[in-house]
């Protein structure tokens, strides 16, 4: 499948949030492709976001990759433990990123299974099938998205998004998760997912 470019990337995070949906998010790691339908995002906006590592023009090493060009990984930890993976959108100077929040395995879902429960996928009850990919921590576990690929280019070879196959599905619109302390921002309608597929981690 075609890998998406850098002018897919340069545009604001709203819209990008809802193209990557049906996008394939794709892992190249020891000689092994990890594979994966793109199901839920969540869009920050940026400077003027509340809920955004960037709002107010917050600076810092940390958030340093989102002021970069677009199309570039931003890894980042939650709880001390939890890796989340955001894809850079706008032009340089712009910090606005994507969540990608959840996915649909496609290829390697027995390795996935090994990287996430060190059990082979024919050991997994249903409930560890479901769950598998199905959070933002629990997706970069699963493909070994860490800090190592901050800054990495999605138009490289190591980690980058393809195209899908374009199969029609509904997004469905809804509050992001977890940002409770963003005040109105909160309530805005910036999470996006495929109208009922299973591994979206809140319907």
């Amino acid at each position: 499948m075609k890998l998406l470019d850098r002018a897919f990337y340069n545009r604001d995070s709203l819209i990008v949030a809802q193209a990557l949906l049906g996008k394939v998010l794709v892992r190249e790691i020891d000689g092994q492709r990890l594979s994966a339908k793109i199901v839920e995002t969540e869009a920050y906006m940026g400077i003027e976001d509340k809920a955004a590592h960037s709002y107010g023009g917050k600076r810092t090493q940390r958030v340093e990759v989102m002021y970069g060009g677009p199309g570039f990984a931003y890894v980042f930890l939650i709880y001390g433990m939890y890796n989340c993976f955001n894809v850079v959108t706008r032009e340089e100077g712009t910090p606005q990123a994507v969540l990608v929040r959840a996915v649909e395995p496609m290829e390697g879902f027995n390795l996935m299974s090994q990287n996430r429960f060190n059990k082979p996928s024919n050991q997994l009850t249903k409930t560890q099938k479901k769950g598998l990919t199905n959070g933002p921590g629990k997706l970069c576990k699963a493909l070994v998205i860490d800090k190592c690929l901050n800054g990495e280019d999605l138009c490289g070879n190591r980690l980058y998004i393809e195209e899908g196959d374009y199969e029609p599905f509904t997004i469905v619109a809804a509050k992001r998760v977890g940002i409770d302390y963003a005040e109105e921002a909160k309530d805005f309608k910036w999470r996006f997912y495929i109208k009922d597929n299973q591994y979206v981690s809140i319907k």
